[in-house]
């Protein structure tokens, strides 16, 4: 028979507090160390680099064509065109916001050499 069945049963409860605690460790450990290494490979893949570029380039023409149309359509007399422009506003101003964030997100990809054609931020309209 056990002579101390509190010690023990607070022994069990600490050795699972401390396996719990060396996997949880190790884990956040593992998962740090594998985002680096994607980070790392990410930042070398001509593959990676391409989607991205190419990601951008698509943002900014869609951007452009938007702004263009409200430049286009913003001062006109007819009240359908003057709605043309605002709703040409809102997409170009949504994809200004979603480059933006992908641009941020997106940074380590050049680290600093950003390609000429790739704009750093698209300007909100107002």
């Amino acid at each position: 028979m056990i002579k101390h069945p509190i010690l023990v049963s607070f022994a069990v409860v600490g050795i699972c507090i401390f396996l719990a605690a060396v996997i949880l460790g190790l884990s956040g450990a593992l998962n740090s160390f594998f985002f680096q290494v994607r980070k790392i490979d990410d930042t070398t893949n001509y593959n990676t680099i391409k989607q991205v570029e190419d990601s951008c380039r698509a943002m900014i023409s869609s951007y452009t064509a938007d702004k263009l149309a409200w430049e286009q359509y913003k001062n006109s007399d007819s009240e359908e065109q003057v709605s043309w422009a605002n709703q040409a506003k809102m997409r170009a101003n949504k994809t200004a916001a979603s480059y933006n964030e992908y641009i941020l997100k997106n940074s380590f990809i050049w680290q600093d050499n950003i390609p000429k054609d790739i704009l750093q931020r698209l300007e909100y309209l107002k």
